[in-house]
């Protein structure tokens, strides 16, 4: 073997050694109580390392396909990728890009009437509910490894655009542009990926006012999950169709060993850290945000999306807290609307941040598929065995998990408009005694339709082909 072959082995070998190392110590964030995980058992050790593997997964495409020339959009997290207590309606997507080009997207959707607060007619195929598309400057939520990422200025959003913004044309085609101005002439869909912002960066002074977006991310969202359809995205640089990348080479490869390592490595320590300091999910601590610490069974206060919530999406207020229930005991939430958002979501989660089980169980509703009382008033039953009634959220066995309820509105309202949502721990037996005397009675066999109509859903959300 010459010289030079010798020593491409060589450091190929280094980086892989390096990556095993560093993804060891991701593997140490499952049961090291210094790295906080959740709490160990059985369970909590077994639903750790598929968590774990949601990030190999994820981090194959973000380190080794990245190309912000040649861009194409990607599941940021799937019905295989969970994690952060992800939307159980979503399809969430993003692409790397260079802020300082121009971009295209291009899609086509089926009827768009309920994105102008319209009514969509019954039983057709419809666009997604929502749809929205944040530009921002610098890293994914958790890459760093470091709470230090939710510091004000840390990340930059430098444009979005939402489905209640968005033109289509007569056959539902629309493109949107990105670039870092918007052209004079050009008077169609647009997303700024430049912001010049007026305060030196946290922790790199020399860094200059101007923040270039290195990302695209956005999600699609699912009210009608029978007849609402997910949206094939295109996006090209403009002026670099056709061109290829350069070989691919040993240092290229060396780079993205390492840098695999270090996503995978970096997603579980900050998420664990960010679960248990900030969100004070096992007590509050130092660190802890007033207010916005978990309750058990219970609500934080409700929050406008920030870099404090982890990266959540920017029309979103949130709520949060953490189901804790015995075999015999159940939580009835009560959900009142002030103003009407856009969309309106219910999500559990395991103490990973893993959403339940959403296909072959109940572990999500949304404002489509939930019941609303004579009252207005939403009233969801979590509990671990069914209870008969239809705003069931399903424990999937977990006697502690996240509850995440969202509501999405383009402009945030005034707070006195903000949803009111409220918890209360009740015996299963009693669970009717505290719902109105109309909420219907569910059957095992329409519980079994609905699950199988949510199965054929999330099928078709996440086809791969």
């Amino acid at each position: 073997m010459d010289t030079g072959l010798a020593n491409t082995q060589a450091s190929l070998r280094e980086a892989w050694d390096e990556m095993i190392k560093v993804l060891e110590e991701a593997r140490n964030a499952i049961d090291q109580p210094s790295m906080m995980p959740p709490p160990a058992n059985d369970r909590n050790l077994a639903e750790g390392y598929r968590y774990l593997m949601g990030f190999m997964h994820a981090a194959v495409e973000r380190a080794f396909h990245n190309d912000p020339a040649r861009p194409q959009f990607r599941n940021a997290l799937s019905v295989i990728t969970r994690g952060t207590i992800d939307n159980a309606d979503a399809i969430y997507f993003y692409t790397p890009i260079d802020g300082r080009e121009q971009y295209r997207i291009r899609g086509c959707v089926e009827d768009t009437s309920h994105w102008q607060g319209g009514v969509a007619a019954d039983g057709a195929r419809k666009a997604p509910h929502y749809v929205i598309f944040e530009a921002s400057s610098g890293c994914l939520a958790g890459d760093s490894g470091d709470l230090s990422e939710l510091r004000p200025g840390m990340k930059t959003q430098t444009g979005r655009l939402d489905s209640s913004l968005i033109e289509t044309n007569s056959d539902g085609s629309f493109d949107i542009l990105l670039a870092p101005e918007r052209p004079i002439d050009y008077e169609g869909n647009f997303i700024c990926t430049l912001k010049t912002v007026n305060r030196a960066h946290p922790t790199d002074s020399s860094m200059k006012p101007e923040r270039y977006a290195n990302y695209l991310s956005g999600r699609q969202l699912f009210n009608d999950w029978d007849n609402e359809q997910a949206i094939h995205l295109e996006i090209t640089q403009i002026g670099n169709a056709g061109t290829h990348a350069p070989a691919y080479s040993p240092q290229q490869a060396a780079n993205d060993i390492r840098h695999f390592g270090e996503i995978v490595r970096n997603q579980m320590i900050f998420w664990n850290a960010f679960w248990t300091i900030p969100m004070g999910t096992y007590g509050e601590r130092k660190g802890t945000i007033p207010g916005i610490g978990f309750k058990r069974n219970a609500f934080n206060q409700i929050n406008a999306a920030s870099g404090a919530t982890g990266g959540g999406m920017s029309t979103n207020l949130y709520a949060g807290g953490v189901f804790d229930l015995k075999p015999d005991e159940a939580l009835i939430i009560e959900n009142r609307i002030q103003l009407e958002p856009h969309y309106i979501g219910f999500q559990l989660g395991n103490l990973w941040g893993e959403s339940m089980e959403y296909a072959n169980k109940v572990g999500s509703l949304n404002g489509h598929q939930v019941s609303v009382d004579p009252d207005g008033i939403i009233r969801l039953v979590i509990a671990h065995d069914d209870p008969m009634v239809p705003n069931w959220l399903d424990t999937n066995g977990h006697s502690e998990g996240f509850m995440s309820p969202r509501w999405a509105y383009s402009e945030t309202p005034d707070r006195e408009q903000w949803p009111i949502i409220t918890a209360l721990k009740v015996p299963f037996k009693d669970i009717r005694s505290h719902l109105p005397t109309s909420t219907a009675v569910v059957t095992q066999e329409q519980r079994k339709e609905q699950i199988a109509k949510r199965q054929q859903h999330v099928q078709k959300r996440f086809r791969a082909f």
